[in-house]
């Protein structure tokens, strides 16, 4: 078992549906923590709610953050001396502690029907008065409170059936706990009703299972979504009806949408046109395909640097961290109350630094594939490797070089129309022929810094424009006014290829 000193964090997701970006930011924050402390880092399905359970979302839940890189110490794959780690395993253990709670008077049988509480709604709105279970109400329900025991025991005999409740305090009281990021938080038992703890379908709600599976695997801190605040008395109302230790609880602020109010959604995502999932998610009933970071084209580091800073900032300038960074500067002082805004520009920006960091020589392996999907055949490691160093400033993912580069592998087969306009005119088409002339002649060294000094002499002698030939020799081998230096292109053509193109142009445009 583990010492009650170490810190033993859990991310503990539904596997409801794909994992949103805001989950993964979640998981991200507990790795840190336990890493920076030297403690375990857990996964936990909680798969309570069978009502909701959607096949394929807990492999889903396993392979996106196995995809960013968060390697967890146990878990339902790993497995480890607390499990097991999913919920619906753990059933049998929960009615045993929602019993205690009853016979420690914590707790009591409902055996309320559906239409019971709804007449109960009903009256209560008539007479403008929102309905609450809670001490004002619970003597007028149908409750082991309310009947006499030998009616509750009659009603269990017949197996009516009931929910167990979680008894509020009589006496109304602060409860009052600390945050390691909200600091002191404080909420009134008056305000608070009698929460269902075990469903009539025998399973737990979140909030049962969840304070026991945090007891029973010794979780020292529960750092999780602000969303779960409101919960945060009833479970500190918990560990104590149990007599048990609480965790220290965190409560990370909101992932926003980039524009308006509210929490960052899907539909964000479907109608600005960027992903809200860390990988591709088909919906099993819809077939309907939401975005993913990683098929986007994002890489896992860039993904996960730029989460660790919605809402987290390390009090410097420092944009750029690896994860093994981000471990040491990590702390909970500096996470904000208040909601992080999403940025999709800025989310490519940070794939656009790691890109342009990468070796030239891995981006090259990486752009491989995207080649071979346009039916190029890739020139040698060498050369690839020199055409990606000279593009890769220009864009933020590894498809987009192709953009950049498509030249270098296939001639234009059309050009650029306001260029050629702008460009393409006067004696400039008759000097063009002349060039290509020029470079099949030449028989020196073919590099970039000589033909650039042969060409800038030859235009002297001829008296042309420089600016004006330059501009039409890039449309002729380009298509446009795009592309790295010009020499470095006519050099990595070489020299049939930049003749033939020329060429090309001169019958093409006239």
């Amino acid at each position: 078992m583990s010492n009650r000193n170490s810190v033993r964090v859990r991310f503990a997701p539904s596997p409801t549906g794909p994992l949103h970006m805001g989950g993964v930011r979640t998981a991200l924050f507990n790795y840190l923590f336990a890493r920076q402390n030297g403690g375990t880092f857990i996964l936990r399905i909680e798969d309570t709610d069978q009502t909701r359970y959607v096949n394929g979302a807990e492999d889903y839940i396993i392979e996106s953050l196995k995809w960013s890189g968060l390697e967890f110490d146990e878990g339902p794959v790993q497995g480890g001396n607390f499990g097991p780690y999913r919920q619906s395993e753990r059933k049998a253990q929960y009615r045993e502690y929602a019993d205690m709670l009853i016979e420690k008077e914590h707790a009591y049988f409902a055996f309320d029907t559906a239409e019971e509480l709804d007449q109960a709604r009903s009256e209560a709105e008539s007479d403008g008065r929102t309905f609450s279970y809670d001490e004002h109400t619970r003597l007028s329900m149908k409750n082991s409170l309310s009947l006499s025991s030998d009616e509750v025991k009659k009603l269990l005999q017949d197996e009516m059936p009931y929910v167990i409740r979680f008894k509020m305090p009589e006496q109304a009281e602060a409860v009052e706990d600390e945050d390691m990021i909200r600091g002191k938080v404080s909420f009134r038992t008056s305000d608070l009703d009698d929460k269902v703890l075990f469903k009539a379908d025998g399973m737990p709600t979140y909030h049962l299972a969840n304070v026991v599976d945090d007891h029973l695997m010794e979780v020292t801190h529960v750092i999780r979504g602000e969303e779960w605040l409101p919960s945060m008395p009833l479970h500190v109302l918990l560990y104590r009806a149990f007599g048990w230790d609480k965790p220290v609880f965190a409560h990370l602020p909101l992932i926003l949408k980039p524009q308006g109010k509210g929490k960052l959604s899907k539909r964000d995502g479907d109608k600005l046109g960027f992903p809200v999932f860390p990988l591709e998610w088909t919906d099993p009933e819809t077939k309907e395909v939401a975005a993913g970071y990683r098929e986007d084209g994002y890489f896992p580091e860039a993904f996960i640097n730029m989460l660790a800073l919605l809402g987290w900032n390390p009090g410097t300038e420092q944009e750029l961290f690896s994860k093994e960074e981000l471990v040491n500067a990590f702390s909970f002082d500096r996470v904000n109350k208040s909601g992080a805004r999403f940025d999709p520009e800025k989310a490519k920006w940070f794939n656009h630094q790691y890109l342009v960091n990468k070796p030239d020589e891995e981006l090259a392996g990486l752009f491989g594939p995207v080649l071979a999907e346009k039916g190029v055949v890739p020139p040698s490691v060498d050369h690839l490797t020199r055409i990606v160093s000279l593009v890769k400033e220009r864009v933020s993912f590894v498809a987009d070089l192709w953009e950049q580069s498509a030249f270098f592998f296939v001639a234009p087969e059309e050009y650029d129309a306001k260029v050629a306009k702008k460009r393409w005119k006067g004696d400039v088409p008759a000097f063009m022929g002349q060039l290509a002339d020029f470079f099949d002649g030449v028989s020196t060294s073919w590099d970039a810094d000589s033909l650039k000094e042969q060409v800038s002499a030859l235009i002297q002698e001829k008296e042309m424009n420089f600016g004006g030939v330059m501009n039409s020799l890039r449309l002729a081998l380009v298509g446009g006014s795009f592309g790295p230096d010009l020499f470095t292109i006519v050099e990595m053509l070489e020299k049939d290829e930049v003749v033939s193109r020329i060429r090309k142009a001169v019958e093409k445009l006239g």
